[in-house]
């Protein structure tokens, strides 16, 4: 644990960041994959190709005594694009297989209560933890499968903040993390929940205006 944690923002694309990047020693993994509506072509099809490849990248990425965890939320799909949801624990599951990492657990954080409709938006997240292939033993302590509440959300498609705290104090506690790294970190609910928990943060965005957010938010 840091007494003054750091936490630096990169402006730049996420993939070619990481690759740009290797990560250090004592660092962690903790993201959320953007959805296709955030691409200018909005096509789902184009967007599952490349959300595999970046979760595989990003697992890839991680440093072999580390783990990376994936905060997502299911999408529901127009009429016009074939209806239906698209299940991105599946996807990010296909890119875990692909670069042969393992789940280390699957929970789900609540967006409502349980028992509660929710219509177009599901009513829950996943997240989800894996190791690198041929990572280190962490430790192996029960945690609740299910998460109440995701929190205050600072943005629309932020992590909820009780979300971030837990991702952050498992892999804290779990993985020995030093660093937590987001390279889509959006506004860093994840940085400042790292800085709040007394880790260094690094995070990666695209958005300048997310960007000034992401370097100012604090929990």
């Amino acid at each position: 644990m840091n007494a003054s944690p750091q936490r630096t923002v990169h402006e730049a694309d996420a993939l070619r960041w990481l690759v740009e990047n290797p990560l250090p020693a004592g660092a962690a993994i903790a993201t959320s994959l953007p959805n296709f509506d955030e691409f200018s072509h909005r096509d789902p099809t184009r967007w599952r190709e490349w959300f595999v490849d970046a979760a595989a990248l990003v697992l890839r990425s991680t440093p072999p005594t580390g783990a990376a965890v994936f905060f997502q939320t299911d999408v529901r799909l127009e009429p016009a694009q074939g209806g239906g949801w698209i299940d991105k624990a599946f996807l990010v599951q296909l890119a875990a297989e692909r670069e042969r990492a393992t789940l280390r657990w699957h929970k789900l954080a609540l967006r409502a209560p349980a028992g509660i409709a929710t219509g177009g938006r599901p009513g829950y997240a996943h997240l989800l933890c894996f190791v690198p292939v041929g990572g280190g033993a962490l430790r192996d302590d029960a945690t609740a499968d299910v998460l109440p509440q995701l929190g205050e959300m600072p943005w629309t498609r932020a992590v909820g903040v009780d979300v971030a705290n837990f991702v952050v104090a498992w892999l804290r506690d779990h993985a020995a993390a030093r660093t937590i790294v987001d390279p889509f970190c959006g506004v860093g609910t994840f940085l400042a929940a790292a800085n709040a928990a007394g880790l260094d943060a690094i995070g990666v965005e695209k958005n300048p205006g997310r960007c000034q957010k992401a370097r100012a938010l604090q929990l």
